[in-house]
């Protein structure tokens, strides 16, 4: 079993930023695929972004392609979402979460979840 707590949301004015972390209880986090969805009131959970294991790999949606960075430090069990550029879109529960044996968008794929941390950006 995997626990995932999210911390960093907050409120921002549109274009400021902020970094989310995730930090994994588990001794074999290098193990996991992670991934950051979110989702906005009302609307269903979306994907944003995702890295692999060592963290050569990453994914975006193109929403935020080019204003996040995903990053993760093994050494610390955790993962960050660097969020630049901020738009009032934006707004959402962002998740944490981890998977197995799968980097990418599909949400069902992921095996652990975070209970979330909120950002709100302001116009």
């Amino acid at each position: 079993q995997v626990q995932l707590v999210e911390s960093g949301g907050g409120l921002v004015q549109a274009g400021g930023s902020l970094r989310l972390s995730c930090a994994a209880s588990t001794r074999t986090f290098s193990s996991y695929r992670m991934g950051w969805f979110r989702q906005a009131p009302e609307k269903e959970r979306e994907f944003v972004s995702a890295i692999s294991r060592t963290g050569v790999n990453t994914y975006y949606a193109d929403s935020v392609k080019g204003r996040f960075t995903i990053s993760r430090d093994n050494a610390k069990n955790a993962v960050y979402l660097q969020m630049n550029s901020l738009k009032p879109e934006d707004t959402a529960v962002y998740y944490c979460a981890a998977s197995t044996y799968y980097s990418g968008s599909t949400e069902n794929r992921y095996d652990y979840w975070g209970q979330g941390t909120q950002v709100t950006v302001s116009s």
